[in-house]
């Protein structure tokens, strides 16, 4: 059995727990020390629970506590060379780094890991398949287009968390001055709503037991928002999607 949770999503902060038999892996770990304790309690874990922490890219709300919380609990991280370099000197010591390739799979423990590149504006971001060797699921956050690539690593699992940042109309009109709305919106910033839908129709999602909207946008988006745009494509109930927001993340979620 396969399970996930969020410990939260959004831009201040993101970490996602992936389960599998006696491996249990932090997909960033974008909070403090402190504050990742504190929501790892609220789903029954402890730090040293943790096996691993693995890293999309460098960007604060994703990387923020991985350096602290990695050192205090001795877990090893596994990141893009691109990702370990842009980082100051000191921020892990050498035997907890694992470089990985962005195009080679590789497993921790009982988990199998599929990594593929995505464009967002960051050294070497990757995002990644997660699997038991039957169950899969699927992460796709931080990202500004699709690809091809990305379309063919995300078809046919059994679960995905699939990025539904902005509202187009509301980043259009929000306070934002323009050079932040162009980066948010452009090629190499987040996906939009329509825009995750649009995916979303590319894939085969025939054997889907989950979806979960997430990196929703305090101002520019909200739960309703992104679950209009998702549901119809599924040909689901709008409160099917599932929403992983920044305050009480999600709970757990099991693919049998």
């Amino acid at each position: 059995m396969l399970r996930f949770a969020s410990l939260g999503s959004g831009s201040e902060g993101n970490a996602t727990i992936v389960e599998v038999g006696r491996t249990r892996l932090m997909l960033d770990c974008g909070f403090s020390a402190v504050e990742t304790e504190s929501r790892l309690a609220r789903i029954g874990l402890l730090p040293t629970d943790i096996s691993a922490i693995v890293v999309t890219h460098e960007h604060g709300d994703h990387i923020r506590g991985v350096g602290k919380f990695a050192r205090k609990h001795a877990i090893p991280v596994w990141l893009t060379f691109g990702t370990f370099s842009s980082q100051a000197e000191g921020f892990l010591p050498p035997e907890l780094v694992r470089e990985i390739d962005s195009h080679a799979p590789f497993a921790i423990g009982d988990i199998e890991i599929f990594p593929y590149p995505v464009p967002h504006d960051a050294r070497e971001p990757a995002q990644f398949v997660f699997g038991d060797g039957t169950l899969r699921l699927g992460v796709l956050t931080d990202v500004g287009s699709t690809t091809p690539h990305i379309e063919s690593v995300l078809s046919g699992l059994n679960a995905l968390m699939l990025e539904a940042n902005h509202d187009v109309a509301l980043l259009k009109n929000s306070a934002y001055p323009p050079s932040l709305k162009e980066r948010i919106g452009g090629r190499f910033g987040h996906l939009s709503n329509v825009a995750s839908a649009n995916l979303l129709a590319k894939l085969d999602c025939s054997a889907l037991q989950h979806c979960v909207a997430a990196h929703l946008s305090r101002k520019n988006n909200s739960p309703d928002h992104a679950r209009q745009a998702l549901a119809p494509v599924l040909g689901c109930a709008p409160d099917w999607i599932g929403i992983a927001d920044q305050d009480s993340g999600m709970a757990w979620r099991s693919l049998m």
